[in-house]
């Protein structure tokens, strides 16, 4: 897997997302003490070079997360090795010193590591990175992890035979990323990166030399950059520090450093002097965008308290322009579809304050002046006192969630931690000195700091590239450079006013409604569980956990839905949730609710399905009582906003018009149409024109009629929280709910599947790929067991998938198989499979999967694939016991499905009782030769179109 870092400047909101705070009056901090590394983790370095990082973290139990980290990308490729390093990474798993082909994998999935999952790899520009997550069930099972992680750095033996089987995965691989926006991308990299090496060492390489290169580059790329001194070792989990470093040092102190070594030196990417315009267009790309990017700038993590300090002001500072650009996208007639404006990295050591938008119909030139005019305000007039005490609080409510959370915390995102430490030099305090830091300094900040910061980061006079992309079309033709060059000076030049705050009530609620009665109480012991009834007949179900410090989850669901509604209403029930959301709550708008609701860890969510409704929310632990009253208000306070309806569905509109151009937008119309017979009521996009029979106060009273009422909910509540301190909030908020008489039962619409084997092709797109869905439907019996057959049938596909289509054959990169037993509105199951392969290897992959197929009913799973999912299966479920996530999905579904929720705790056992002919008959069941849907992508017949142009300014 390749991870090129310029996706993230093409058509999407820079916004700083930095987890940082600020200093306090009176601070005994010293800001130009260094920042010190924290006593959570022990970062060491062998004689040869090579860095660790050990932390104890127990979270996951009984697990650890393993990565080795090489500070060697593509950056680093000679002419003839472009493309190698990701295709190093690939042979790391293809045969090593201890382990031969496929061995690797086999093993790791035999002690419950998925390949993909949780077994991976990834190649950028300056590293790459191997993840190897353990169970520590077995000594042996860390023993081999660390021998894994020798071969990997010094083992990985490059095979000719085996070389030359894996090159046409990698091609593979890189056939599946072509499309507009892989055209698009090459023409826009060397203006991107400004003419640096970037630009010509993209990760995935180039095809000439992906399709010639001998092994002899392979073996030169790893000699030279795979050495200790580029290398970390990073393991946080639950196992003994002290065994940790002994096995780092056993394994790695005798790898050596070749001499002479070869100098690692990272790219650099020059200023831009003159302001530039460029605009590339392609009649497959799905949408339209513009982002301007100031000059790059060196990135200096900090290494003083001072720089921390710096490092919180520009989160402060890329909080608030992102919601004044976020207004903008709120107005009936928005100038984008949405915006936003930050500093973002470019690459780990360089970075640029940028703005970006997708354009809508007011077209790019409104975009750019709209962009450019609120950094003009925010340069010149600065924010407002509210806008910072905001911004501020919402800050420091995230710090206190993190902190609060330090023993709670999962492995890997420590690991992240101490990967971007080795990378880029990001300093390691951890969160009890970060949170201090925060205590600190925050309150400090003024207002005049921020303002000063805001004219440092946003040029006034500045050399700056615009670009343009967006789809190629003889109905809108692209606008010129000189056009784009001219809104973005206007809107330099124009006189801006300060910013206007509006005000807005303190709280959600000025008071509390009466509150109703708990009425009933009992308790579930073995699943500690308490179940309440309310005065209103609202239930309750609570289970109190441990399982994070501040996280509270919610939801109820009945049934119903969409199904209550007959065919000239379904536009309108299928987007009520959406248009009632998008206009807010109760006066204010989303963005005066978010304003609202600053230092607030709160959210709620309302859905309607096509057979039922569901209410969803979530909170930290301090923000309970902010959650249930935003759900009382969600039955109660519908807003009615004109403007916003205008601007939600014109943003529908023009998002539907932009998908037009796309092959998969093309290939998934079809495979849906074909399998439900172009049902009116099967799940689908809908095209431009059709948004036009929405209307708005149909949209709002069907809401009314579905969410006015709460009969025949019951709400499930799991986290941090004491039973008996929020049963009056329960009462108060869930107990005064309304429960006036509705339909609570779903109605058959008859949506079926078609019957019998049909076949359909699909021609779009230039590019020599194609696509193959399978879908297998039919009746099946509803149950957890027969649920599970068929879940392990999909898994053991899956292997098969990867084992023989792609690591025997050849024949894809990736490819999946997925399905479920449905109940409502009758006992039906689907499974479907997905298949990314080129054109002219369409009939061996579909011959290859049907004798997989053949092969499972004939023969069924082998013992080791069995074993294989359910070692995977019994430790996810073993991790999922932790999860506030899984007991709430978990007790909901036992709801919904009528099954008994003591099954939770017998899943291990279930598990270890399923058996091969199971599976195999699962495979003869719903694998029916006599009844599925095979639609196949291939590109177009006709002339191909053509290549995304540059068009240079006039």
């Amino acid at each position: 897997m390749f991870m090129p870092t310029f996706c993230r400047f093409l058509c999407r909101v820079f916004l700083a997302a930095l987890l940082t705070q600020p200093f306090v009056a009176g601070a005994a901090l010293k800001l130009d003490a260094p920042i010190p590394v924290g006593p959570q983790v022990k970062v060491g370095k062998l004689a040869n070079g090579l860095t660790y990082y050990i932390q104890k973290n127990a979270r996951p139990e009984r697990r650890l997360e393993l990565r080795l980290v090489v500070k060697a990308g593509s950056i680093l490729e000679d002419e003839d090795q472009q493309g190698l390093a990701h295709v190093v990474e690939h042979m790391a798993f293809n045969g090593s010193t201890h382990f031969r082909k496929q061995e690797l994998v086999d093993y790791l999935q035999s002690i419950g590591v998925k390949f993909g999952a949780d077994l991976n790899a990834y190649t950028s520009f300056d590293e790459t990175v191997y993840i190897l997550p353990i169970p520590l069930g077995k000594r042996e099972h860390l023993d081999k992890a660390f021998l894994v992680l020798e071969d990997w750095a010094n083992g990985i033996t490059f095979d000719d035979a085996t070389v030359e089987k894996e090159r046409g995965i990698v091609l593979e691989e890189l056939r599946l990323g072509k499309g507009a926006g892989d055209r698009i991308g090459k023409q826009l990299y060397p203006k991107i990166y400004n003419g640096s090496r970037y630009a010509e060492r993209m990760p995935i390489g180039k095809e000439e030399v992906l399709r010639s290169f001998r092994p002899e580059a392979l073996r030169r790329f790893y000699r030279d950059w795979y050495r200790p001194d580029l290398m970390a070792v990073v393991a946080v989990g639950d196992a003994d520090p002290v065994l940790i470093e002994k096995l780092i040092r056993s394994h790695f102190g005798k790898l050596k450093n070749p001499s002479p070594a070869r100098k690692r030196t990272y790219a650099e990417i020059p200023a831009r002097a003159t302001t530039e315009a460029v605009v590339v267009v392609d009649r497959e790309a799905g949408g339209n965008g513009v982002l301007i990017r100031y000059p790059v700038q060196p990135v200096r993590e900090p290494d003083t308290v001072r720089g921390y300090r710096e490092q919180l002001v520009e989160g402060l500072f890329g909080d608030m322009l992102g919601d004044r650009l976020r207004a903008l996208s709120q107005l009936p007639q928005p100038p984008f579809l949405g915006g936003g404006s930050g500093l973002a990295k470019l690459t780990p050591f360089y970075k640029s304050f940028s703005s970006s938008a997708s354009v809508g119909p007011g077209g790019a030139p409104a975009a750019i002046e709209a962009l450019v005019r609120e950094n003009e305000r925010v340069r010149r007039h600065g924010f407002t006192a509210q806008e910072l005490e905001r911004a501020k609080k919402d800050m420091m409510r995230n710090f206190e969630r993190i902190y609060s959370e330090r023993d709670k915390t999962n492995s890997a995102v420590y690991v992240a931690e101490y990967m971007r430490n080795f990378l880029q030099q990001e300093p390691l305090p951890g969160i009890a000195a970060e949170y201090a830091y925060a205590q600190e300094m925050l309150p400090g900040i003024p207002l005049e700091e921020m303002n000063a910061y805001a004219r440092r980061t946003i040029p006034a006079n500045s050399g700056k590239l615009l670009i343009y992309t967006g789809i190629a079309r003889a109905d809108m033709p692209p606008p010129q450079g000189d056009t784009l060059l001219a809104a973005l000076a206007k809107a330099e030049q124009q006189e801006v006013a300060p910013y206007e705050e509006k005000a807005l009530a303190a709280q959600l609620m000025a008071q509390p409604p009466k509150p109703g009665q708990i009425v009933h109480e009992s308790e579930d012991k073995g699943l500690g569980l308490t179940h309440l009834t309310l005065s209103n007949g609202v239930k309750v179900i609570l289970k109190a956990t441990d399982f994070r410090n501040d996280q509270v989850v919610m939801s109820a669901a009945r049934h119903g839905g969409q199904s209550l509604f007959g065919d000239a209403d379904i536009l309108n029930a299928r987007y009520a949730n959406g248009i009632v959301s998008s206009m807010g709550l109760k006066e204010y708008s989303p963005l005066d609710l978010s304003k609202v609701l600053a230092g607030k860890s709160a959210a709620v969510t309302m859905g309607m399905a096509g057979y039922t409704e569901v209410v969803g929310a979530a909170s930290g632990a301090s923000d309970i009582e902010t959650m249930l009253q935003m759900l009382w208000l969600r039955f109660d306070a519908v807003r009615r906003d004109e403007d916003l309806f205008m601007s939600f569905i014109g943003k529908q509109v023009e998002a539907a018009r932009n998908r037009r151009g796309e092959p998969a937008t093309r290939f998934g119309e079809t495979v849906t149409a074909t399998l439900y017979n172009n049902h009116p009521r099967a799940p689908r996009t809908l095209r431009p024109e059709e948004y036009a029979q929405i209307d708005l106060d149909r949209s709002i009273a069907i809401y009314r009629e579905r969410f006015s009422s709460a009969k025949g909910l019951t709400f499930v509540m799991v986290g941090s929280f004491d039973i008996a301190k929020i049963k009056p909030l329960l009462a108060t908020y869930l107990g005064s709910l309304p429960t006036h008489d509705i339909p609570v039962e779903w109605r058959d619409v008859g949506l079926r599947p078609v019957t019998g084997v049909v076949k359909r092709a699909v021609y779009s797109g230039s590019e020599p790929k194609s696509t193959i869905s399978l879908t297998f439907t039919g009746k099946a019996e509803f149950s957890q067991r027969e649920q599970m057959r068929l879940q392990a049938l999909l898994e053991v596909l899956n292997l098969r998938i990867i084992e023989v289509l792609r690591e025997k054959l050849s024949l894809i990169y990736g490819g999946s198989a997925g399905g479920s037993i449905s109940r409502i509105p009758y006992g039906s199951y689907t499974l479907s499979v997905t298949l990314p392969t080129g054109p002219e290897s369409v009939d061996k992959v579909l011959a290859a999967t049907f004798e997989e197929f053949e092969r499972l009913k004939r023969e069924g799973p082998t013992a080791a694939d069995l074993a294989k999912v359910k070692q995977n299966w019994v430790q996810n479920y073993r991790r999922s016991l932790r999860e506030n996530g899984f007991w709430l999905g978990q007790i909901q579904a036992s709801l919904m499905d009528g099954t008994d929720p003591q099954s939770i705790l017998t899943h291990e056992a279930r598990v270890y009782a399923l058996s091969a002919p199971e599976v195999q008959e699962a495979a003869r069941r719903y694998l029916d030769n006599n009844n599925y849907v095979q639609v196949v992508l291939y590109p177009q017949k006709a002339v191909a179109v053509k290549e995304a142009a540059v068009q240079p300014p006039n």
